[in-house]
């Protein structure tokens, strides 16, 4: 396995700079923002689509400094009520697909997003709950007429275009926030649809991201590394369903944290050893929203963890067989 970093995180510095940085701390590969809710400041999939020189110019950095590009991050939500927002995000996806099939990068990460609860419908509608029935209807009338056909077609797009790999994370508020629902979609669309398991997400709806891997195998297409601390004691009095800011660390049910804050050794290396068995052996993307360390000392503590406990040798046949 190879240890890189989703670089949104330098977005303000420039694309040289950030590649810099994740070369320097010791990374192997780069994840690029490409649109949706991300910026665009370190490639703009529309531009260096119009010119070849451009997209060159971006290989030869990332090669240069010994980085391959795992994927290109595109999540936005193009199911969104506001037509020009759902759009805008579709294109984004769509020039990302377009960028990552000429440039030989194999995964586009997404959401699948979240529609509203009708046609004139002004914000997003994530629901929680199947009753009263007019839940359980919201959530039939969303997947069967405004999910399942957007990825349809987008996913034909994909493969039209040599991707085969769209990489799903499962993020409450959208549609697709679990495995169960990932595999949903998976079957209704078909295998190039597949998840960025970010393991943050799931702790703290109480999922086991070592079971969430060992259920979805081969359906793991890409991985980002970030951590959950769940905080027992607010967590009895207000369960997890925290809409505080993220900034309010001390009075959440739970907090993003730096890989081996949340949880230990222990589970990281059951984590990547699942991931190992499954077949799963390509990038472990660190995604630092810790806020509770400044970003190079989420890095450098995030890189120098994984690098400990992460596998990055073939096994060889058992001896003792």
């Amino acid at each position: 396995m190879k240890i890189g970093v989703f670089s949104v995180l330098f977005a303000d510095k420039g694309l040289d700079k950030a590649l810099d940085i994740i070369a320097e701390i010791g990374g192997e590969a780069v994840e690029i923002p490409t649109g949706g809710f991300a910026p665009k400041n370190l490639c703009n999939p529309a531009e260096l689509l119009e010119d070849e020189g451009k997209m060159r110019e971006l290989r030869k950095k990332v090669e240069k400094r010994g980085l391959i590009i795992s994927a290109f991050g595109c999540s936005g939500n193009p199911l969104h009520p506001d037509k020009t927002i759902a759009a805008d995000h579709a294109g984004d996806i769509r020039d990302t697909i377009k960028l990552a099939s000429k440039m030989g990068v194999e995964r586009v990460i997404v959401f699948a997003g979240c529609p509203g609860d009708s046609e004139d419908a002004k914000v997003p509608n994530w629901v929680t709950c199947p009753w009263p029935d007019y839940y359980s209807e919201l959530i039939a009338w969303q997947w069967d007429e405004k999910v399942i056909p957007f990825w349809k077609d987008m996913a034909a797009y994909a493969l039209k275009n040599g991707i085969r790999k769209l990489c799903f994370e499962m993020h409450p508020g959208d549609c697709v926030y679990c495995p169960e629902k990932l595999l949903k979609l998976r079957g209704a669309v078909g295998d190039v649809i597949g998840a960025n398991l970010d393991p943050s997400h799931l702790f703290w709806q109480g999922i086991d991201p070592v079971i969430a891997v060992r259920d979805l195998g081969e359906a793991v297409y890409h991985i980002h590394a970030k951590d959950t601390k769940i905080d027992d004691y607010m967590k009895s009095k207000i369960g997890v369903l925290d809409t505080k800011s993220y900034r309010d660390h001390i009075n959440r049910s739970w907090n993003f944290r730096t890989v081996g804050y949340g949880h230990g050794v222990d589970f990281w290396k059951a984590f990547i050893s699942m991931l190992r068995a499954v077949g799963y052996d390509f990038v472990l993307s660190i995604e630092h929203e810790d806020q509770q360390m400044s970003i190079m000392e989420g890095l450098t503590k995030a890189m120098k963890f994984l690098k400990d406990v992460s596998i990055s040798e073939e096994a060889e046949k058992p001896w003792f067989e």
